[in-house]
């Protein structure tokens, strides 16, 4: 795939699709076996799985996935990671929805955890999903000798996603910044996917040069990402986002479109990609599945 063609492959669509059924395969194995094991004195165990298997696009486990393949890694041993990793994901979002962060009613299509279980209990599923991340990382599945690492490298991207959450509710109170949205967006989003590609790394024992460049394609990967979400929430639908738009001007976010307007975003979203995809010139045709993913994220319309 040439470097610059925005049209994803047919070939990689079916690719991503399949690694989606992948993933939610496995939540719901794992679902079942922590199901049998817990005794259910409330609906917390029913509102995680509520949420966990509500959908969506799975990049964050796929991204663990892909990248521990390109590094030579054995599928087995990226497991762990891919599901702490949608853990963390997941309570972010059930939290984000929340009446005090962004009163959100709506997520993939379905009413929102905390409209379903009510505040506590959405609350509760979101702090379970973290602590069982870092359960995850800690289980006899990992090897021990990089255990430490992964604990790291989850716990770096948690905290500075939980600091961009901070900036973007704290933003809603002033002028439109462009450097604040630099800020939230590198934070907010960028920096759990690019934990999501050296989790990924590290379930190989990739060496420090595949490492870092697999942190630059994530880091530029994220700040795409969240520049496309914020343009869809001005010009997407809510049938095909399955959430409410329109919500960041309603809420004075501080976003792209608003600091550098539409079309400026998009140049700018695209200049991340291709800095995305240059980062994975050393990896070579084994990476063109990622090289795919870069461009589905600012060619998608969800």
């Amino acid at each position: 795939m040439p470097v610059g063609d925005a049209n994803v492959p047919a070939d990689w669509r079916a690719w991503f699709d399949q690694q989606r059924r992948h993933v939610d395969a496995e939540i719901s194995k794992h679902l079942n076996v922590l199901k049998a094991k817990i005794q259910p004195h409330s609906q917390l165990l029913e509102a995680v799985e509520y949420s966990l298997t509500g959908g969506g696009k799975r990049l964050r486990p796929v991204l663990v996935l892909e990248t521990c393949r390109v590094c030579g890694g054995a599928e087995a041993s990226a497991w762990p990671s891919a599901l702490a990793i949608e853990c963390i994901h997941t309570f972010s979002l059930i939290h984000d929805d929340l009446p005090a962060m962004d009163n959100d009613d709506l997520r993939r299509g379905k009413p929102t955890c905390h409209n379903v279980f009510g505040e506590a209990v959405a609350v509760l599923a979101g702090d379970w999903l973290i602590a069982h991340a870092f359960e995850l990382l800690a289980s006899e599945k990992v090897d021990p000798r990089i255990a430490p690492e992964l604990v790291r490298t989850l716990a770096r991207g948690s905290l500075d996603m939980i600091v961009g959450q901070s900036a973007d509710i704290a933003g809603e109170q002033l002028p439109t910044d462009p450097e604040l949205v630099k800020f939230i967006h590198r934070h907010k989003t960028a920096r759990l996917l690019e934990a999501s590609c050296k989790l990924g790394a590290l379930a190989a024992r990739a060496s420090t040069d595949k490492l870092k460049g697999l942190a630059e394609y994530g880091n530029r990967l994220g700040l795409a990402f969240q520049i496309s979400d914020d343009l869809l929430d001005r010009t997407g639908t809510t049938e095909n986002l399955g959430k409410r738009v329109g919500k960041d001007a309603d809420e004075s976010k501080q976003t792209y479109p608003a600091a550098f307007g539409i079309e400026e975003s998009r140049r700018r979203a695209r200049e991340e990609i291709e800095a995305a995809v240059a980062a994975l010139e050393p990896f070579g045709p084994k990476a063109d599945r990622l090289r795919g993913l870069a461009w589905y994220v600012i060619t998608r319309d969800r």
